[in-house]
């Protein structure tokens, strides 16, 4: 099971691998994300919507109040990273997320965790497609050069 928090999704979105992605794997997402992305109510994440209208991402429950409580009272997420967080703990999944502290609390937790460039190196995708769209979650996204390059060497090499 994978656990989406927001900004996996809308980078998804962005780089047109929302569908292929969910499509795939599946995901779930927390009321809180849902909230969070329906805010927003930017192009990206009306193809959220859709997705979520067509089945490939069910929408659960938020965790108890006194876990969410718990999480943010120790580790400063925001309350749709926390919600996902606990609930791909409590259901031994996978959190997708590009957010580097909530990437930190999955280590803490040893938590499984995926980010959308670990999408990107396993799409089969054309070199030359996913080198576009790597440019594109460069622009996007928070990654630091490092993560940059070694995501263009695993593109290169076929991962």
């Amino acid at each position: 099971m994978i656990v989406f928090d927001a900004s996996t999704l809308i980078l998804l979105a962005k780089i047109d691998l929302l569908q292929s992605v969910l499509c795939q794997y599946g995901g779930v997402i927390p009321e809180l994300v849902k909230e969070e992305i329906i805010y927003k109510n930017a192009i990206d994440t009306k193809l959220i919507v859709q997705q979520i209208k067509e089945g490939n991402l069910i929408v659960d429950r938020n965790p108890a109040k006194d876990k969410m409580k718990l999480i943010l009272k120790n580790f400063p997420l925001g309350g749709g990273e926390a919600a996902a967080f606990i609930i791909a703990k409590e259901k031994d999944g996978f959190l997708a997320t590009d957010d580097g502290l909530a990437i930190k609390v999955c280590k803490i937790f040893n938590v499984k965790f995926v980010t959308t460039i670990h999408f990107l190196i396993e799409a089969s995708l054309d070199k030359s497609l996913a080198m576009a769209k790597l440019k594109l979650l460069k622009k996007y996204g928070r990654y630091s050069i490092e993560i940059i390059k070694d995501a263009e060497e695993r593109i290169r090499e076929g991962k």
